[in-house]
């Protein structure tokens, strides 16, 4: 048996960023074989993980679980697209899914928690993570998710695996399916005017504010007449509510038929949508975009510095 000394215990934490007692546990199982010893932490312990968990993960797939009632949408993500095809990843992201309308999860880390085997690896979810992390070389990240037991039928939506739609409602399953698919294409934020958050409001009410002095200043600088400050108050509202239609979800014209409005067809339908959820993968990630020519840029200054 080789001797397994400190300096290559922290030789192979170097190399993979796994726990010391881990390496040291791998160089014991592998007789001292470095490269054995890294393979063993990369396919049994998804050791690539501490190291991967700073790469971005801006891509993904988005996956639902329906059961009656009782149903769930997860989003979980990748590095690159590549990953978002690989069989593995996409059972990784359905189990998940249905753990979470199983087990009702309270976050991430209680969901990771549960018990779950994949191509190997467990005996958690989050055991499974990590060796697939270490099997396909890429970070994989649950970023949210969202339980839906309110009682009330479940429709839903994949547009591909990156876009996903679950609405809740009572009535006709087709029409809740069109509405599925009506939110996937137009993106409401809110199911009518008086839901859209203040915020947005507020932020379109300021471009709205803007573009009216910006008007003015226009119109000033041709010796044309400026509209009075009652009349910019109105077109400032008229705009804002405009966003409003353009924006809820039962003002919206329908997708199908755009002579009538969502909230039109629904009555005809005799159907009531109470909520509906929309992922879109990566919304609000901050994509890593790399410059080449600027990065061989610095390697050739850094080579110099150093000559």
């Amino acid at each position: 048996m080789a001797a397994i000394t400190a300096s290559m215990v922290a030789e192979l934490r170097g190399k993979t960023d796994a726990p010391m007692m881990e390496c040291k546990k791998a160089l014991t199982e592998a007789d001292g074989d470095m490269a054995k010893a890294e393979e063993l932490l990369r396919v049994k312990l998804g050791s690539k993980a501490g190291k991967a968990a700073a790469r971005v993960t801006a891509e993904g797939v988005v996956a639902t679980s329906v059961n009656g009632t009782v149903g769930s949408m997860i989003e979980v993500n990748c590095e690159t697209d590549f990953v978002t095809k690989n069989d593995s990843f996409l059972a990784l992201a359905q189990a998940a899914a249905a753990l979470v309308a199983e087990h009702n999860p309270a976050d991430v880390a209680t969901l990771s928690a549960l018990a779950y085997e994949q191509d190997g690896f467990g005996p958690t979810l989050e055991d499974v993570r990590k060796g697939l992390i270490g099997k396909i070389g890429e970070n994989m990240t649950f970023r949210r998710f969202k339980r839906f037991a309110t009682g009330a039928k479940l429709a839903t939506y994949l547009h591909g695996t990156r876009i996903g739609v679950v609405v809740e409602f009572d009535g006709n399953d087709v029409a809740a399916k069109d509405v599925a698919m009506h939110v996937a294409a137009m993106k409401p934020v809110s199911l009518s005017s008086d839901q859209v958050p203040a915020e947005l409001v507020e932020r379109e009410r300021s471009v709205a504010a803007a573009k009216a002095a910006e008007d003015a200043a226009v119109a000033t600088a041709a010796g044309k007449p400026v509209q009075s400050a009652e009349i910019v108050a109105k077109r400032i509202e008229g705009g804002v509510q405009k966003y409003l239609k353009e924006v809820s979800l039962f003002n919206q014209p329908f997708v199908k038929n755009d002579k009538q409005t969502v909230e039109q067809m629904l009555k005809a339908e005799g159907t009531t949508v109470k909520a509906f959820t929309l992922y879109v993968v990566g919304e609000g990630i901050e994509k890593k975009v790399d410059d080449f020519a600027a990065e061989v840029a610095a390697q050739v200054a850094a080579a110099q510095q150093s000559a």
